[in-house]
């Protein structure tokens, strides 16, 4: 009739309940930290390429890329250069159209029907002074972590499609 001395000095003995606490937590607890830490990349990678289309996209606009002489891979290393802290350029592909008006613009993401990141039809003219020009640059952002919630993944390999666009009016860079 021991046992139940030796059961009861087992239950009353705390000695490791620290550890069987923390390896209750820790799965969950890192799960959500690395969830963080991929949301906040997602994020700065955003904020980067947003950043690099409207200071690209300026040169537009001014005039300065037309005047220049400059053409599609022109505009491309200018982006580029401006990513390089996040991105490899390999996965960005973009389009700079002119439309005649504002309301017409209805641009349509160029995603494949595997739901792949496809710019085979995105084109390039930077019109001319005083036309409507829509600059749209998409990067198929790849994922830290793999996809363990399907709220961050857009599209397949694991990656994330970000998309900036901007659309003005060209300065009167003729005259």
């Amino acid at each position: 009739m021991r046992k139940t001395g030796f059961f009861r000095s087992f239950r009353k003995n705390s000695d490791g309940a620290t550890a069987v606490e923390f390896a209750l937590i820790a799965g969950p607890f890192f799960f959500f930290l690395m969830a963080l830490i991929e949301v906040a990349a997602v994020f700065f990678a955003e904020t980067v390429i947003e950043n690099a289309v409207l200071e690209s996209a300026r040169l537009i606009r001014t005039g300065q890329l037309q005047g220049g002489g400059g053409d599609a891979a022109t505009f491309r290393d200018e982006v580029c250069t401006r990513i390089d802290v996040i991105a490899d350029c390999d996965s960005m592909v973009f389009e700079v159209a002119v439309f005649e008006d504002f309301d017409n613009i209805n641009p349509t993401p160029p995603i494949a029907e595997d739901g792949s990141l496809n710019g085979g039809n995105m084109g390039f003219d930077p019109g001319d002074a005083g036309d409507i020009v829509l600059v749209r640059v998409y990067y198929a952002y790849p994922l830290i972590l793999p996809n363990m919630f399907g709220a961050v993944s857009n599209l397949p390999k694991n990656q994330r499609l970000i998309m900036s666009a901007t659309v003005f009016r060209n300065e009167p860079f003729d005259d």
